[in-house]
C-alpha cells in the first residue's frame, strides 16, 4: 500500500491570499519553508496492485496531479462538501479520457445532494460518446458506518463530527484517514483502534469549534495508539519546522507530496 499526500492545508491553504506585499499571510509559518506551502487537503491511497483511491477532489486537483505525475485514479470517495474538498470535481474528466469510463465516486447522501446542486451537468446519463467534455459519474451512494469496496479495497467508514455538520472517516485496513474532524464517537474510536498510519485534520495549536486542535489529537492518539500520527489540513498556525522540533515520537507533520510506500506499513 502506498498513500500519495497531495494537499495538506485547510480551506484556504498556506499562505492564505493577501499580505502586505500581495505574496500571501503565512501567520506563523515561515515563508522560507517550503514544506509550509500547502494546498488544499487532498490524498491517494494506493493498494499493492496499483489500484488508486483519492479521497476528495479539491480546488488544487489539477496542479496537485501535474506536480505528482498522476492521470489515473480509480475510484474517488467524498468526505463531505465543503468547497475545498469538492471544487476540483470538473478535473475528473481527464481522468474519464485515461479510464475510458465513468469515474466511479462514493458519497452519503447529504454530499451527493450537494455535488448535484452544484455540478448537475456531471450527473446527467451518459451517453457512450467517445469524448469526455464533461465529467461522466459512477454513483454510489453510502451510509455512515457502511463497509464499502472502491477500486478493490474494502474501506470502512464512519460518522464524524465537523462541529456544524458531519464528514467521513475511512479506515483501510492499515491505514486510517480523518480530516475535518472536531469529534470522534466511541464508536469511530473503536474502528480506529490500534491502526498502523492515522492521517488526522490538525487545523491549529488552539482550540476550534469545527476542526480538531494538536492537544485533542494528542488526546485521541492515547486511546487509538496508531503505529505513526499523521497531521494533515493544516492552517498557517502550523509551521512545519516548530512541528518537527515539538511533536512527540511517532507524531510527523505531512507535507505537500509525502509519499509513504508499503514497507513503512508492515509493521
Amino acid at each position: 500500500m502506498k498513500i500519495i499526500f497531495l494537499g495538506c492545508g485547510g480551506s484556504g491553504g498556506v499562505p492564505l491570499l493577501g499580505g502586505e506585499d500581495g505574496n500571501g499571510n503565512w501567520g506563523g509559518c515561515n515563508p522560507l519553508e517550503k514544506k509550509n506551502i500547502r494546498t488544499r487537503s487532498s490524498v491517494i491511497i494506493e493498494n499493492d496492485q496499483g489500484d488508486r483511491v483519492l479521497v476528495d477532489t479539491g480546488p488544487d486537483l489539477r496542479s496537485q496531479f501535474l506536480r505528482e505525475k498522476i492521470s489515473r485514479v480509480d475510484a474517488v470517495i467524498y468526505t463531505h462538501a465543503h468547497a475545498d474538498h469538492i471544487a476540483g470535481l470538473d478535473d475528473l474528466r481527464s481522468v474519464n479520457r485515461v479510464l475510458k469510463k465513468p469515474v466511479p465516486i462514493f458519497a452519503t447522501e447529504e454530499t451527493l445532494k450537494e455535488l448535484k446542486s452544484r455540478f448537475s451537468y456531471a450527473f446527467r446519463p451518459w451517453t457512450t460518446a467517445p469524448h469526455f467534455f464533461r465529467p461522466i459519474l459512477d454513483v454510489h451512494q453510502i451510509r455512515y458506518g457502511d463497509r464499502i469496496c472502491a477500486a478493490n479495497m474494502d474501506i470502512q467508514t464512519f460518522e464524524q463530527s465537523h462541529g456544524f455538520c458531519k464528514t467521513l472517516g475511512l479506515r483501510f485496513e492499515s491505514v486510517a484517514y480523518c480530516t475535518d474532524v472536531v469529534g470522534l464517537d466511541d464508536n469511530a474510536i473503536k474502528i480506529l483502534q490500534n491502526v498502523h498510519i492515522w492521517i488526522i485534520g490538525c487545523f491549529q495549536r488552539k482550540p476550534h469549534p469545527a476542526h480538531a486542535w494538536l492537544d485533542r489529537v494528542l488526546e485521541w492518539r492515547e486511546k487509538i495508539k496508531p503505529v505513526k500520527t499523521i497531521l494533515t489540513h493544516m492552517g498557517s498556525d502550523m509551521d512545519w519546522g516548530w512541528l518537527k522540533a515539538h511533536l512527540p515520537d511517532g507524531v510527523e507533520a505531512a507535507y505537500d507530496g509525502l509519499r509513504i510506500n508499503s514497507s513503512e506499513l508492515k509493521i
